[in-house]
């Protein structure tokens, strides 16, 4: 019987890891990809290179046998580094339990491990400098461009995985229709990359083993180790205004900016001015769909299906999970293309939009809220709670990053309902001890369930519907 063959668009993160899974299951997959082979050539330029990996990435990464060759490439960071604009800090722990810490991967490290993994499966073909320009519905095609000679042709559909990044080319060209319904929800903030070199003999300069953050109120600065030594800085910002990217024009304006903001960073920056003026200006914004596929033909996946804002650290970590899904319910569910792609966009869109919403919040946590006394406390008396009713009470943060087995939108509802309980018991309270933390403990039971009948298991069971869904 000859395999069947599938087509993916994207061979970035989550196109590559599909297609090793795909191909596990014994498919032909064949993978095309509008940039050059990034083993060869640098990375696109005005993209991350930090990345973060945390549970959901992990448990991926495992399913497919990759994670041990990914391993030496982390950077634990285990909590987060406050700022502040006197130049004094404060440490705020991501979690209290062993092993509740993100890494800090930087993307070309990743994509050379992925990569060289699906180079080595026969039956998946990799195929750099194509660019798809138009998908013909009624024909079930893909037009696309050899950007090596120029020349044209079309593959088929039937199925192709969309994983073609925030800008899909398949989803655009659904626009005006209620096949995808897909909405662009740009920030009017940007971003730019800074480095902060090693010191001398190769030293970090700053913590190495937390997510640096610079808080202003608007805006902020972050900083993500690497393994040699070095950290990825990247400044968030409005776009326009003062302060803002469209200020910051010259060496003077930019270096009165940093004096005033970020004066114990700057003199860490080697080319600040030059970086800040001539660096890509990087986009921020939400992709949200009604749908993710087209009938048996197509199926939008990773970023193309639903990119989310950087804040949370989830958008590769999302495009893993949804990977890891699609292989469970190939694996457990079966059926034809249509029914799959149903069962998998019934699975997985509410948990998309939920981390969505929650990368949204996190960039005003992150840049404002963690400035305010009262974030810590609260944050002492959710992980309190956890201790003492560890079956009931997980810190939303904690079920986003370290608990692959909650889905996203179980940690949105129970998150909702945790923060007014942690709102209510500190409203009149400085410290931990002016809480009456046994009365709280009783609402957690009385308002929330178990948190072991929201799990789900996907390697071994079939899926578990949420009480709070």
């Amino acid at each position: 019987m000859p395999l069947e063959a599938i087509n993916i668009l994207g061979a970035g993160q989550c196109g590559t890891l599909l297609a090793i899974m795909l191909a596990r299951q014994g498919f032909i997959v064949d993978v095309y990809e509008k940039n050059p082979d990034p083993r060869v050539f640098d990375a696109e330029a005005g993209r991350s290179i930090n990345l973060a990996l945390a549970a959901r990435g992990i448990n991926a990464l495992k399913q497919a046998g990759i994670y041990e060759q990914v391993k030496d490439l982390l950077v634990p960071m285990r909590g987060r580094m406050l700022h502040s604009e006197d130049g004094s800090t404060s440490y705020q722990s991501y979690g209290q339990s062993a092993g509740e810490e993100i890494y800090s991967v930087t993307r070309s490290g990743l994509n050379e491990v992925l990569l060289g993994v699906a180079d080595r499966i026969p039956t998946l073909r990799l195929h750099f400098r194509q660019r798809a320009i138009g998908y013909d519905a009624p024909d079930g095609t893909i037009h696309m461009r050899n950007l090596e000679d120029g020349s044209l042709y079309e593959i088929e559909t039937g199925p192709l995985f969309a994983a073609d990044g925030a800008g899909s080319i398949i989803r655009r060209s659904f626009d005006g229709t209620d096949t995808f319904g897909g909405v662009e929800s740009m920030l009017r903030h940007g971003y730019k990359e800074l480095t902060i070199e090693p010191g001398p003999n190769g030293e970090y300069r700053l913590d190495a083993n937390a997510l640096h953050i610079w808080p202003r109120g608007g805006f902020m600065l972050i900083a993500l180790p690497n393994p040699d030594g070095d950290f990825t800085l990247t400044l968030f910002l409005p776009n326009d205004g003062d302060p803002g990217f469209s200020s910051l024009t010259t060496p003077e304006a930019v270096d009165a900016f940093f004096e005033r903001h970020f004066a114990d960073v700057k003199p860490l920056i080697s080319n600040l001015a030059g970086d800040v003026i001539e660096r890509p200006l990087g986009i921020l914004g939400t992709v949200r769909c009604r749908h993710w596929h087209e009938r048996g033909n197509v199926l939008l996946i990773g970023d193309a299906a639903h990119a989310v804002v950087p804040f949370h650290g989830q958008g590769m970590n999302l495009a893993f999970e949804d990977c890891v899904v699609f292989d469970h319910i190939m694996r457990t569910v079966g059926g034809d293309w249509r029914y799959i792609f149903e069962r998998y966009e019934k699975e997985q869109l509410a948990n998309a939009n939920a981390i969505a919403d929650m990368a949204l919040e996190n960039y005003i946590e992150m840049r404002d809220t963690v400035r305010d006394p009262k974030f810590a406390l609260r944050q002492q008396l959710a992980f309190e709670l956890e201790r003492r009713l560890p079956e009931y009470f997980i810190p939303r943060y904690s079920m986003v990053m370290f608990h692959a087995d909650i889905p996203y939108a179980v940690a949105q509802a129970r998150g909702d309902v945790q923060r007014e309980l942690l709102e209510e018991f500190t409203a009149d309270a400085d410290e931990l001890a002016d809480v009456d933390i046994g009365a709280a403990a009783r609402a957690v039971r009385e308002r929330l369930p178990a948190v072991d009948s929201e799990r789900v298991d996907r390697r071994l069971q079939g899926l578990k519907k949420s009480s709070l869904a």
